[in-house]
């Protein structure tokens, strides 16, 4: 099972075929450069773009998937920079949605995967202050919502400790 982030391929450019021999893929990419895919090994994952509150948004995706009795989301967050302006405000309301559509999801009980890339970086991931303190992905507004999240009962991995 694995959930991929920042395609930058549509779904007719996805290598589906080439991934066939490992795993099933569904993507989740449009005509932009964050889509999405889930992959799962030895059965066709069931994906659905879903849009965490807001039927017009096509900025982040948010890919949904079940597969053998896990529901998966895939997601790519919104970058938000520069801030401040509509990027970053964009952001942060899209965490808002995130958070509601995150906590339904906790309640409901079943086991669940929130696998992306939020692009918020946590405190102890940033060495060259200086450089990124206007960055969007450190601000105190988009590490609380992060935080927002996590409190619901989320745990976090990163890729590096999945192996």
């Amino acid at each position: 099972m694995g959930c991929l982030q920042e395609l930058k391929s549509t779904d007719s450019d996805f290598p589906k075929q080439q991934l066939r021999k490992r795993a099933m893929a569904r993507s989740g990419a449009g005509k932009i450069l964050d889509g999405v895919a889930i992959l799962a090994r030895g059965c066709e994952p069931v994906v659905t773009p879903t849009n965490a509150g807001d039927a017009t948004d096509i900025q982040s995706p948010l890919y949904r998937g079940c597969v053998n009795g896990v529901a998966y989301r895939s997601l790519y967050g919104a970058n938000g920079n520069p801030q401040p302006g509509p990027k970053f405000a964009y952001k942060l309301a899209w965490m808002k949605r995130l958070i509601a559509h995150a906590a339904n999801l906790y309640a409901a009980g079943v086991p669940v995967v929130l696998a992306g890339d939020y692009n918020i970086v946590p405190p102890t991931m940033i060495f060259i202050r200086q450089f990124l303190c206007q960055n969007a992905l450190v601000q105190p507004q988009s590490r609380a919502a992060f935080q927002r999240l996590l409190r619901q009962g989320w745990v976090t991995r990163s890729a590096r400790s999945i192996r």
